[in-house]
């Protein structure tokens, strides 16, 4: 199992990239959140299968239909499995 902390810069708020990033973890089976963070990035945490994790960071690159991704920092952090689903955090 594999856990990922993303930092999504770019313009990802105002263009529904956290409901688009739900959406695409909860179809990868991922666990985790996402939130805006005060700087205009965005935030997000993944656990699961490590193909999953991986296929949502290469999604994050993308982001949302109308979104615009510049850089996306990947941390890898040790698994932990505490997470229960995926959710938004505001």
């Amino acid at each position: 199992m594999k856990r990922a902390r993303v930092i999504i810069s770019g313009r990802v708020q105002g263009v529904f990239f956290r409901a688009y990033t739900k959406e695409e973890a909860q179809r990868l089976g991922l666990k985790g959140w996402v939130r805006n963070l005060p700087d205009g990035r965005v935030e997000a945490l993944f656990e699961g299968e490590p193909s999953a994790v991986d296929e949502m960071i290469k999604w994050c690159q993308k982001g949302s239909p109308t979104s615009v991704v510049t850089k996306v920092e990947v941390l890898e952090e040790p698994f932990k499995g505490d997470l229960n689903e995926f959710v938004i955090r505001y």
